[in-house]
């Protein structure tokens, strides 16, 4: 991929525009070029195509070849050098916000923080560093027979974990607000598409992990979670090994990003085999 440093061929291009329905064809052809770090964006595309159905917009400086970043949920910046990057920052910050974080290949994702730090103010927290992993052959380890998909109706049960595991790894509960209606929801649609995964014992969750977005070509894993009084067993490394292989026997990648500081998980993310190709970073704003 193009350095975000590089010398701008689009200079007299000052503002950035959002691409419509029409495009649709052509931005699935690029972020198949890059397709484990577009993995969240494609996989919401080819599911809800570009009408704003999905929640989000997808903006370019010119040409999608040469820039791209989807606003949703999350502000993702895609490809596009240090000017298109200022572009897209600036784009975002003229509206209220409506993102949680913004998250993206590290050069991208720090160079629109840059410009989004003066509008929006001192963020809740900066991961500079977050290592791109990927898996295409066989798990080095065997995957925990144990680990499943979890069924609709222990929901409940499954959603304590993905509770603890969203406080514990963001900061956050992810009930406030409404009083954990969203963030049911969310989960509940995780385990009814079949992408929400889990070891029981004694009827609790002790491993957990999901497949959050599924494009045509990666699965992204997330949510990679222990029961404090599991850990240190092997049951991260043997858990994830069985998610990455659902996902490889499905014909795709199986991919993740993890904290640099999590010493912890990157070796058991090493063990299963996965090798870094790429470097993110997510700044959480409040």
């Amino acid at each position: 991929m193009r350095s975000v440093l590089e010398p701008s061929r689009r200079s007299r291009i000052s503002g950035a525009r959002q691409l419509g329905e029409r495009d649709l064809t052509r931005v699935l052809r690029v972020l198949d070029t890059d397709p484990v770090a577009g993995c969240m964006v494609a996989a919401r595309l080819q599911e809800c195509g570009l009408d704003n159905r999905g929640g989000g917009e997808l903006w370019t400086r010119g040409q999608p070849e040469d820039s791209l970043c989807f606003s949703g949920a999350n502000l993702v910046p895609l490809r596009g050098n240090l000017e298109d990057m200022h572009a897209f920052a600036d784009r975002a910050a003229r509206w209220p916000r409506m993102c949680s974080s913004v998250v993206g290949r590290q050069d991208l994702a720090l160079a629109m923080w840059e410009v989004l730090e003066q509008r929006w103010g001192t963020p809740r927290e900066v991961r500079a560093d977050q290592p791109l992993l990927a898996l295409d052959g066989d798990p080095q380890v065997g995957p925990d027979p144990q680990v499943r998909r979890v069924r609709t109706d222990e929901l409940d049960r499954y959603l304590i974990a993905a509770v603890a595991m969203f406080t514990e790894e963001i900061g956050v509960d992810p009930r406030t607000g409404d009083g954990g209606r969203g963030y049911r929801r969310r989960v509940r649609g995780l385990i009814e598409s079949g992408r929400a995964w889990a070891r029981f014992e004694d009827g609790e969750v002790v491993f957990k992990a999901e497949v959050g977005a599924v494009s045509g070509k990666t699965g992204q894993i997330q949510g990679v979670w222990v029961h404090p009084q599991w850990r240190g067993r092997g049951m991260g490394t043997a858990g994830t090994a069985t998610v990455a292989d659902s996902v490889i026997r499905s014909g795709r990648t199986a991919s993740l990003y993890v904290n640099s500081f999590n010493e912890g998980a990157r070796r058991a993310y090493a063990k299963v085999g996965f090798r870094q190709v790429a470097t993110f970073a997510t700044i959480l704003v409040d």
